[in-house]
């Protein structure tokens, strides 16, 4: 007895050029992730600074639990980030905020 198996389907054959995210989303760009560019300590960093909080504490503390590194640290990649742009294109918001920040605080020099 023989058993049909159905043929590798449109996302699983490596020759089509189709990206699996835009047959899920009607052809929109998708985000940009670690295989755009940024690592994923990079998105990682970008998505602390993204939220809110309540103050410097909890942040700081969040910045060494989620991330595993210190704060100083956490702001240095940070600030290299702010002139990265492929960091503005994966969250424009809150690298221009971040930017408009650092910016006020070097005229106010």
């Amino acid at each position: 007895m023989t058993v049909d198996t159905p043929g590798p389907g449109p996302s699983d054959d490596p020759a089509d050029p189709v990206d699996e995210g835009e047959e899920r989303d009607g052809g929109r760009e998708r985000e940009p992730g670690p295989g755009d560019g940024l690592s994923d300590r990079d998105v990682a960093v970008l998505a602390v600074e993204r939220r809110g909080w309540p103050g410097p504490g909890a942040k700081e503390r969040a910045i060494r639990e989620r991330l595993g590194i210190s704060p100083t640290r956490y702001y240095q990649l940070l600030n290299a980030l702010l002139d990265d742009p492929r960091a503005l294109e994966h969250d424009p918001v809150t690298v221009n905020r971040l930017r408009r920040v650092r910016d006020e605080r070097r005229e106010r020099r």
